[in-house]
């Protein structure tokens, strides 16, 4: 692969691009050419710790963060769901990429933009908490929402309906409304960055390349941050953006929330940079018919190229949106879930058949715990896990060295947690039923002192093996958990193996550390 080289033009220094030698100013991100990125290179006199690029489930970061499982991967690094062993509570964790995060002027970027986005305090933004450091690798922790993106709503049901998009718009809208009033704008919105939590509250998340708009630019002329389908026009050109930015990436937001498309494709950057700078968007009623006019003009004025002909700012576009909810049937309307009434929001009038049923009820918890009680000299280690090999059921003898093989990392894996005992890896005796039963499990638990026994078993699916796997919780007498399939090449089942184990590994810290739990 070419690297970018750089050269003096007169009194400045330039970037020779690879692929089509154009020179570019020096601190250009993309060539003006043909929009292929440029990486400069590195100060040969610079020397630090070599750098991380991937956590491991159940190990502990900075001597402080234990952790639980990868969320994700992007431009900027890969994020993981953490256990902050100083507060108790579980935190996001962005591993920056180790060639961003080796440019010191990048890193002093980061810091005071991190500063503008520790001010914002709303219920619709994720809160950032701090840039770290360990053994040459910078991270940002910020606020962990349960909870899946929009970008994986939208492809699971968009088109949304109007009444839906109306919901989530409205709350990103009050997002931007309190960062733009603290003079902070995000520069890369886009339904990656917008959280969707378990009461259906939309949180827009990583300011970690927002700018101050107070501040001098970090940036420099010339640089394009953000990601090509959501930018604004200014952004592609590397003009100073500004909170109308902002806008023009919501009405993309919007467009692909209603027609499950965004406005503007291409194979690379440029062309969906020119695209955002000259092509008008096509009306998206004209591939969802179901649009309203109104909702498709607050759309289409959101995109508008030339900012001063957009909404102005983000309380404009929620007062637009929220006229359109009013027409529609309370009924209709996709409110975000409230908080359940406490205690003393509730009035209670007992009579006496009622007090005789929480007479009767509260025997029944009494003989309950009693019974639990009697039963507790007899539970298991509640701490140690026994792994039996996997049950090969794709009909091909030549596999069954796989089930063996998969009960050995994921033993190995969890050997990794210290909280965990690990008992030896077990084989079940199934004789001719070619199936798990209670009885096998209870058993298997019983002769390892183990209350969580790990199994599972394979298919063939073409060239692939399929693997299924269960926890059973032996004090408990049932099935914790039938964790989704995976799926790998069945000639190098590694990967596969792999992803197995560390999902399992996730999968029991939760189980036995229930502040782990999502």
């Amino acid at each position: 692969m070419k690297k970018t080289s750089v050269r003096p033009e007169g009194n400045r220094m330039t970037l020779k691009c690879s692929a089509c030698q154009h020179d570019n100013p020096e601190g250009t991100s993309f060539c003006g050419k043909c929009g292929t990125a440029l990486n400069p290179p590195a100060d040969p006199t610079q020397t630090m710790a070599s750098p991380k690029s991937k956590l491991t489930t159940g190990t502990i970061y900075a001597g402080r963060y234990q952790i639980i499982e990868e969320l994700g991967r992007g431009g900027m690094g890969r994020v993981y769901k953490a256990m902050d062993r100083e507060t108790q509570e579980k935190i996001a964790l962005k591993l920056i990429k180790p060639e961003i995060a080796s440019d010191q002027k990048t890193v002093t970027r980061f810091r005071n933009e991190l500063t503008s986005a520790r001010k914002i305090s709303h219920p619709h933004v994720c809160r950032m908490y701090d840039l770290g450091k360990e053994k040459g690798s910078y991270f940002i922790t910020m606020e962990y929402v349960p909870g899946e993106d929009l970008r994986s709503f939208i492809r699971r049901a968009a088109p949304l309906s109007t009444a839906r998009t109306i919901s989530i718009a409205k709350q990103v809208c009050e997002g931007l409304i309190e960062a733009h009033k603290l003079g902070v704008i995000h520069r890369d919105l886009k339904p990656q960055n917008i959280m969707i939590d378990k009461q259906g509250n939309a949180r827009i998340m990583d300011f970690g390349i927002a700018r101050s708009l107070k501040a001098k630019s970090i940036t420099g002329a010339g640089m394009m941050i953000g990601t090509p389908e959501y930018m604004s026009p200014e952004q592609v050109e590397g003009k100073d953006a500004d909170q109308r930015s902002d806008i023009y990436s919501l009405g993309v937001i919007l467009y692909e929330m209603v027609t499950g498309k965004v406005p503007f494709e291409g194979d690379t950057p440029f062309t969906i940079g020119v695209k955002h700078k000259s092509e008008p968007p096509k009306p998206p009623n004209e591939l969802n018919e179901q649009i309203t006019d109104d909702l498709n003009q607050i759309i289409l004025k959101c995109l508008e190229k030339d900012k001063e002909k957009r909404f102005q700012s983000a309380e404009q576009v929620q007062g637009e949106l929220k006229k359109i909810e009013q027409g529609i049937p309370t009924t209709q309307r996709a409110e975000p879930k409230k908080r359940p009434l406490t205690s003393r929001e509730m009035t209670l009038s007992f009579n006496f058949k009622k007090l005789l049923i929480l007479a009767i009820l509260g025997l029944m918890v009494v003989a309950a715990v009693y019974f639990i009680f009697l039963r507790q000299s007899s539970q298991l280690n509640p701490d140690r896990v026994v792994v039996a090999e996997f049950l090969n059921q794709t009909g091909d003898p030549s596999l069954d060295p796989l089930g063996r093989r998969a009960a050995e990392m994921v033993s190995q894996g969890l050997k990794t947690i210290s909280s965990i005992d690990v008992a030896p890896p077990v084989s079940f005796d199934f004789g001719k039923k070619k199936e798990i039963e209670k009885k096998d499990y209870l058993r298997t638990a019983k002769e390892a002192d183990a209350a969580l026994v790990i199994t599972g078993e394979y298919y063939r699916q073409t060239e692939n093996v399929i693997f299924h796997s269960r926890i059973f919780n032996a004090n408990k007498r049932k099935m914790s958990l039938t964790h989704e399939p995976i799926s790998g090449d069945k000639e190098n089942p590694t990967e596969a193996l792999e992803r197995l184990r560390n999902n399992l590994m996730s999968v029991v810290l939760s189980i036995h550390d229930p502040r782990l739990e999502a």
